[in-house]
């Protein structure tokens, strides 16, 4: 090394151990001590390096030196939901499944089984009959635990009344006039819950008949799943197809006069029709040549649909006989008889 090279080291060093004591510190500890001229190079190695990696006797955070703190976490998006997981949004309003049975229930006065058993079946029996577009859109719109694929493909394409019910009834365990019944109480809660969803629909002509309230207790069941009596329009309508018979809501009756020979053949016929169909009427034995025949549901005290069902298989038991009656039936100039 030259002298001027060293003078000019030199001058450096005192520099620096200069700066050094003005910031407290001691000309060592930034390597300008005049021991070695190593200590410069060193320096300006450390400078460019950084610090050394710590060695078995360099100070560390087991050892009593500074500790670097660890990394932060990268930042995590917030958790979702579990009832927003698996879902999707969609423009079609889904009816709430227990609300509807509920409705159901209330409007047919059945339990919670009976009211899902009541709207599974419509549902899926409607679904059938309506067209492409239409079912897609019900289904959409009707929860998914009241039909499924299976069921969907299962079953016939009913789209005349009786056989809607025929299959409703199937699929309830149900009579038709039970699952008629049930059927509108489902349509009318759905109406309810989604004002226009049944509307939206293009309903084969008969199934509109569906679309009204279930009665209030009257015609061929009660609200629930019983036979009910019939109203005062029922029972008028009923006797209209009756002409030999007259009665009220409690019974509806009718006299035959007869030679008693050929009374004894018609009560004889007619004492048939237990064993076969498993009802039959209470008869009245007047006298030899006259009998009052009433049909009445006892434990109602009244007059239902399966009583008027009676009454035309008893006039055509009669008719079978062929014993004729003594006069023709009675003209009925403003509407049916009530009363005895």
């Amino acid at each position: 090394m030259s002298g001027k090279q060293m003078e000019g080291d030199n001058q450096r060093r005192r520099t620096l151990a200069r700066q050094a004591r003005q910031r407290g510190r001691r000309p060592s500890e930034v390597g300008a001590t005049f021991g070695a001229d190593k200590q410069l190079t060193s320096l300006d190695r450390g400078r460019r390096d950084g610090p050394a990696p710590a060695g078995s006797r360099k100070p560390n955070a087991e050892r009593g030196g500074p500790v670097t703190p660890p990394p932060a976490p990268a930042e995590r998006p917030n958790p979702v939901p579990d009832e927003l997981v698996g879902t999707t949004t969609t423009d079609v309003p889904v009816i709430g499944y227990r609300e509807l049975v509920s409705d159901i229930g209330r409007r047919a006065g059945v339990d919670f089984e009976q009211a899902r058993a009541a709207a599974g079946a419509t549902v899926v029996t409607l679904a059938r009959a309506l067209d492409a577009a239409d079912r897609q859109r019900l289904l959409a719109a009707v929860p998914n635990q009241l039909h499924d694929d299976g069921s969907l493909a299962a079953g016939n394409r009913r789209r005349d009344l009786a056989g809607f019910l025929d299959e409703v009834a199937r699929l309830t365990h149900r009579s038709p006039e039970q699952a008629r019944y049930q059927a509108q109480a489902t349509l009318s809660a759905l109406a309810a819950q989604d004002g226009g969803l049944i509307d939206s629909l293009n309903l084969p002509p008969e199934l509109r008949d569906l679309l009204g309230p279930p009665p209030a207790g009257g015609g061929l069941v009660d609200p629930a799943g019983a036979t009910a009596a019939l109203t005062d329009d029922e029972l008028r309508d009923a006797l209209a197809t009756l002409p030999y018979w007259s009665g009220d809501r409690r019974r509806l009756t009718r006299t035959i006069e007869l030679p008693p020979e050929n009374l004894d053949r018609v009560l004889g016929r007619l004492s048939r029709l237990r064993p076969e169909t498993g009802r039959g009427p209470m008869v009245g034995r007047e006298s030899p040549g006259t009998a009052v025949l009433t049909v009445r549901t006892r434990s109602l005290d009244a007059v239902t649909a399966p009583d008027v069902a009676l009454a035309h298989q008893i006039d055509d038991a009669i008719d079978e006989v062929g014993a004729g009656m003594a006069a023709p039936p009675p003209e009925r100039a403003s509407g049916p008889r009530f009363g005895p």
